[in-house]
């Protein structure tokens, strides 16, 4: 055996002793609380699928209709000859989606959020610029950081006492504070009110990625912006299009200006073979749902089943984390506990996955219970059962 493959074996054994190793799960079943995992019969609390979209007949029906008009695949980069008709009709509706929070503004659809992320980060700071950057956000958000070249400074979680003295103390003539709206493993929402008043006083972009926002938060799903009513050039709104609006894909909004500059000068745009136009075709379609009435019945579903979980469960023991969001976090602990723990539920045919570090810091290894407008109340209540009589065994 080469020393290159026994360093990484030892290497894995060392994962293996920390209970941190991932394995992958083979779903046979379109994703929904009801799926067929490795040939059983299971009901989850894993996705992010926070309305019930991604199996819905009018989406599936959109998507099969792009690919009669469009499709397998765009074939180039948007900027060769990738940008098809859905593509561009997509983006004009996203613009309209966020026009009331950031006024004359462009969207821009990146095939990830991981992509569009590092777009932002990478195109709009660079050497020279100050980057501030909440220090629960997603890991997409500290890679772009880190590819900026800018200043990158941390801030601790919540704390805009010490953001706003970072803000003072810098020069730079470019800043930026980036965060998570809804962070992805505590489920709370960031003092985005606060932070952008921060920002407009210290004129800095303000990058706001609201993966788990969009669709699910305000009146009309626009997401975050307009749960708290925000508007302001210094914004720069990433949401994603593969949780709460059930397909795949993110886009960036924000002024135009900075729309175009992205165009020119984001590297993860500009070099990457745009996604298929059959995606984008049955996108239009999700954001009918997500601003319609069946949307919003989605979403008030949503709400009362968050109210019962979090009315229902009472660890003693463990620790349930305070959310108002479809994330509900269950801190265990120890990292063999939570595997244990999680490995308890799948026997019951419950699927919850056990969160551990690096992902989430050192002995706060917990189940991270996601709901979804598809569960049923009865379902939630099965959870919370099976949750209560496992910390009763100890």
């Amino acid at each position: 055996m080469s020393k290159l493959i026994a360093g990484l074996e030892q290497q894995l054994a060392q994962i293996d002793a920390q209970s941190l190793r991932r394995r992958r799960r083979i779903t046979e079943s379109p994703c929904a609380p009801r799926v067929q995992l490795d040939g059983r019969d299971m009901l989850a609390f894993c996705s992010n699928d926070y309305l019930g979209l991604a199996a819905h007949p009018r989406i599936v029906n959109a998507l099969q209709e792009g690919a009669s008009l469009y499709g397998a695949g765009s074939g180039a980069s948007h900027l060769i000859s990738g940008h098809s008709r859905a593509h561009a009709e997509l983006e004009e509706r996203l613009a309209e989606f966020v026009a009331p929070q950031i006024a004359d503004a462009r969207a821009l659809y990146f095939c990830t959020g991981y992509m569009a992320n590092i777009a932002i980060l990478s195109a709009l700071s660079g050497s020279g610029a100050d980057l501030f950057s909440e220090s629960l956000n997603h890991a997409s958000l500290i890679d772009g950081a880190r590819l900026s070249r800018a200043n990158v400074q941390v801030y601790p979680h919540g704390d805009l006492t010490r953001l706003a003295s970072l803000l003072a103390a810098s020069t730079a003539s470019n800043k930026m504070v980036v965060t998570d709206s809804v962070f992805s493993m505590d489920g709370d929402l960031a003092d985005l009110p606060q932070l952008l008043a921060l920002c407009e006083q210290h004129d800095a972009w303000l990058v706001v990625d609201d993966a788990h926002g969009f669709g699910v938060l305000g009146e009309h799903g626009r997401g975050v912006l307009e749960h708290y009513a925000l508007s302001s050039p210094n914004l720069v709104y990433m949401g994603t299009l593969g949780k709460a609006a059930g397909v795949a894909g993110a886009f960036v909004a924000a002024h135009k200006s900075v729309i175009e500059w992205l165009v020119q000068r984001a590297r993860p745009y500009i070099y990457t073979t745009a996604a298929p136009p059959a995606i984008a075709h049955a996108l239009l379609t999700s954001l009918d749902i997500i601003e319609g009435a069946e949307g919003s019945e989605r979403r008030a579903h949503l709400q009362t089943l968050i109210a019962q979980w979090r009315g229902a469960l009472q660890p003693q023991r463990w620790q349930a984390l305070a959310s108002d969001t479809a994330i509900q976090p269950v801190i265990i602990g120890a990292n063999d506990e939570a595997m244990k723990i999680a490995a308890a539920l799948y026997e019951q045919g419950l699927w919850v996955p056990a969160i551990r570090p690096p992902t989430v810091p050192a002995n706060t290894a917990r189940l991270r219970v996601t709901l979804s407008a598809a569960h049923t109340a009865a379902e939630v209540t099965r959870l919370v059962e099976a949750l209560q009589q496992l910390e009763l065994r100890g």
